[in-house]
C-alpha cells in the first residue's frame, strides 16, 4: 500500500541545480499549464504533460512525484508572482490609505489570475487537490501577517487590528475571488468590487485618522 501523502506533508522534490534542468522543470510546469487551460484539471496525465513539453515523462518523475505534485508546484509559482507582484504595485501607491492598500493588493493579485489561467482552474475552481488547497491557505496566512505588519507600520491601523482580523479578511477576499471567476475567466468585474468594498469597510473599522485620509508612503 503506498503511503498517504497529507497536505501538510507534499514530497520532497528534487531540485534542478542546472540551467538545463532548470529550463525543462520551466517546460512542464508551463506544458502543464496550458493543457489544464485548454483541457481542465481532471483529464490531465504526466504523459500529456511530459509529450506537451517535448520531454520524456521519465525525466518529468526525476522532478514531480505524480500529476497533483506538478499541479501544487504550478500553484507555487503562481503564488509567487503574485506576491511579487503586491509589492511592485504597492510601491507605486503615492498616497496611502486602507482603501488603497486593499484595492491595490486585490487588483494586483487579479492582474496575475489574468495571466495565469492555469492557477484559475487549479486553486479557484474545485480545489480537488488537497496539498494546493492547504499551501493557498498557508499563503493566505503569510499575505495576512505581511499586510498586517505593513498597515501597522505605515501607520494606517492601530493595536486594535489583531492578526485574526487581518486573516479573516485575506480569507474573505479569496473567497469573492472563488466567486468571482467560478463562471468567468475575466472575473465577474461586479463581484471584484463589491469584495473590495467589503473587505475595505470591514478594515476601515480599525483604521488610524491617517489611514482614512492617507499617508505618503
Amino acid at each position: 500500500m503506498p503511503a498517504v501523502r497529507t497536505p501538510n506533508s507534499p514530497p520532497k522534490r528534487r531540485v534542478p541545480r542546472q540551467e538545463r534542468s532548470r529550463r525543462r522543470v520551466e517546460g512542464l510546469l508551463d506544458a502543464a499549464a496550458r493543457l489544464v487551460v485548454d483541457h481542465g484539471v481532471e483529464s490531465l496525465t504526466t504523459r500529456d504533460i511530459a509529450e506537451a513539453a517535448g520531454a520524456p515523462v521519465a525525466s518529468l518523475y526525476q522532478y514531480f512525484a505524480d500529476k497533483e505534485d506538478l499541479l501544487l508546484a504550478l500553484a507555487q509559482r503562481d503564488m509567487e508572482e503574485m506576491d511579487a507582484q503586491v509589492v511592485e504595485d504597492l510601491a507605486g501607491i503615492e498616497e496611502l490609505t486602507v482603501a488603497t492598500l486593499v484595492r491595490t493588493t486585490m487588483l494586483a493579485f487579479v492582474s496575475v489570475y489574468h495571466r495565469r489561467r492555469a492557477f484559475v482552474e487549479i486553486y479557484l475552481r474545485g480545489r480537488s487537490n488537497p496539498s494546493v488547497n492547504q499551501f493557498g491557505r498557508e499563503h493566505n496566512a503569510r499575505v495576512a501577517a505581511d499586510l498586517h505588519a505593513y498597515a501597522l507600520d505605515a501607520g494606517l491601523a492601530g493595536p486594535d487590528l489583531t492578526p485574526a482580523m487581518a486573516v479573516l479578511a485575506v480569507e474573505v477576499g479569496d473567497r469573492v475571488f472563488q466567486l468571482a471567476f467560478e463562471h468567468d475567466a475575466e472575473g465577474d468585474p461586479v463581484l471584484i468590487e463589491e469584495g473590495i468594498t467589503m473587505v475595505t469597510s470591514y478594515l476601515e473599522r480599525y483604521a488610524t485618522p491617517a489611514g482614512l485620509t492617507g499617508v505618503r508612503p
